[in-house]
């Protein structure tokens, strides 16, 4: 696939845990053109105490295997960190400046491609990670954490993961399709997808990692939560095929991408999913002075209306919130019918869990709107 501009990975365009906010752009394109993205994973990058060799050689990688551009993050770790550079865990690629782009328009992306940039990935377990996490909403008082024992490998520090048994999963070709080499007997398929997509959020504006609580860094919004900017939504629906659509805070947009993923269920439960290095191409494209409150996205099938709350219920109370406002607004219907219409035809997911922010998507199906836009 061709594209009209390529954004690498490499140390000056990469961001470590946050969206600074007028940031010289890593690449400035036009509404409408494309651009190929390399990204990196978190995993065996973000610790300054051992060397991404080191670390990826405990779980039997091949040096050979080992991004370059990851080891030249790594070695920028130090210095990031000295200069009050880190704002969080994943490494982010950007900001792209879309020109012509203000507040007060959409972006639409594209995704047009995605691709593995090596042939492995890493999920991580631990027995209190996750939905199994003390300061996960649902625990309660007694609950135990699952019997997970830690498996450090002996060439790493102990307490490089301390209390989490870390998998690493080849990926490969199998009868014709990429796939995880989950176990001998059991295959899944890759379905890859950025984990991330943000845009620069509005000034003066964070969400921390607590409906009352600042986020860790000041002036910076951290990766962890997703928003109305996007960010860490975690949904395993945004991959090739499917537009999604972002509000715009400030000029340019200016747009992160990271956190990538090869495999993920809806809820993303244990906290991690496949985190796996990944390059993408979007077309990205300024809707002007149309807004959006929230993201949402859209497929060849389905539009996906998104609710983003601390809490779970309210999310799912904004998604179905979204969906009745999207079916009056574009079929139509009134707000009884689109009510109805939520509850008899609209599946709605729990996409992400874990994140302190959650999200639940709303998947309204195109094929029954028979004569109506689609």
């Amino acid at each position: 696939m061709k594209w009209d501009h390529h954004l690498r990975s490499t140390p000056d365009k990469l961001h470590w845990g946050g969206y600074p906010i007028g940031w010289t752009p890593g690449l400035t394109m036009r509404s409408g053109q494309t651009v190929r993205v390399d990204t990196l994973s978190h995993q065996g990058f973000t610790n300054p105490a051992i060397h991404p060799h080191d670390y990826f050689g405990a779980f039997g990688v091949n040096p050979k295997e080992i991004l370059p551009d990851g080891i030249a993050f790594w070695q920028t770790l130090p210095e990031r960190e000295a200069t009050g550079r880190r704002y969080g865990g994943h490494v982010l690629t950007g900001p792209i400046y879309v020109e012509g782009a203000e507040p007060g328009d959409t972006i639409a992306i594209d995704i047009l491609d995605v691709d593995t940039r090596v042939p492995y990935g890493f999920n991580n377990t631990a027995p209190t990670g996750g939905v199994m996490a003390t300061f996960y909403p649902g625990w309660r008082e007694g609950d135990q954490g699952l019997d997970i024992p830690a498996v450090i490998p002996p060439d790493l520090p102990a307490g490089v993961w301390p209390d989490v048994r870390t998998h690493l999963y080849r990926t490969g070709m199998h009868r014709g399709e990429e796939v995880v080499f989950f176990a001998d007997d059991i295959i899944i398929p890759t379905h890859k997808f950025m984990g991330i997509i943000a845009v620069a959020s509005p000034t003066g504006e964070f969400i921390g990692n607590t409906e009352n609580e600042p986020p860790p860094a000041t002036g910076v919004q951290n990766s962890t939560p997703p928003g109305k900017f996007g960010g860490n939504m975690d949904v395993r629906d945004l991959n090739v095929g499917t537009t999604l659509y972002l509000p715009v805070f400030q000029p340019g947009a200016q747009i992160f991408i990271g956190d990538p993923h090869s495999c993920q269920g809806d809820g993303e439960v244990s906290g991690t999913a496949v985190e796996h290095s990944l390059s993408g191409t979007f077309r990205i494209t300024v809707i002007k002075n149309t807004t959006t409150e929230l993201p949402w996205a859209e497929t060849d099938d389905h539009w996906i209306m998104m609710g983003i709350h601390w809490d779970l219920d309210r999310a799912m109370r904004i998604a179905v919130e979204k969906t009745v406002d999207f079916l009056v607004t574009t079929q139509g219907l009134t707000v009884p019918k689109a009510y109805s219409f939520a509850s008899i035809a609209v599946n709605y997911h729990n996409a992400e869990v874990v994140d302190r922010t959650q999200v639940v998507t709303g998947y309204i199906p195109k094929n029954v709107f028979k004569g109506r836009r689609r």
